[in-house]
């Protein structure tokens, strides 16, 4: 969704998945989760509302709005096809996929990332020998070289 900030987006892509996991969504949690205080949830919550992205109230638990989990789900979709690609095709171990993916999702454009996962598809597709020589390539002194 256009105009929203890596925080903002962070918050609902949080708020998506405490949703899924827990069934709810409250503050504490949001805050645990994002490592933030209770006081930048409350604040982040209060303006996710206004855009009409999420219900929130004080004390209850927060929901995703339907325009809310359209924007959250383009987060997490993001999310995730970046970090497939980094595990899967750049050969990183899923702790550095994740924390790549959370960084690039929100700063690559839309169509860079669906090309990410098109050229990752199409390694996997057609080009096996190809992935599996680079994959092999990935040793520490490669590394050292790059």
């Amino acid at each position: 969704m256009d105009g929203l900030s890596a925080s903002q987006e962070d918050y609902l892509e949080v708020i998506f998945h405490l949703s899924r996991n827990k069934r709810q969504a409250r503050a504490k949690d949001i805050a645990q989760a994002l490592k933030v205080s209770r006081a930048s949830v409350t604040e982040a919550l209060r303006g996710l509302s206004k855009r009409g992205l999420i219900n929130y109230a004080p004390y209850e638990a927060v929901s995703l709005t339907a325009r809310g989990r359209k924007a959250a789900l383009d987060v997490v979709q993001r999310h995730q096809a970046l970090k497939n690609f980094f595990i899967r095709i750049l050969a990183v171990d899923e702790e550095l996929a994740d924390q790549g993916a959370c960084r690039v999702e929100h700063a690559a454009p839309p169509e860079i990332i669906k090309r990410l996962t098109a050229l990752g598809l199409f390694l996997e597709k057609k080009d096996k020998k190809l992935l599996a020589e680079f994959t092999d390539s990935l040793s520490p002194a490669a590394d050292k070289q790059l």
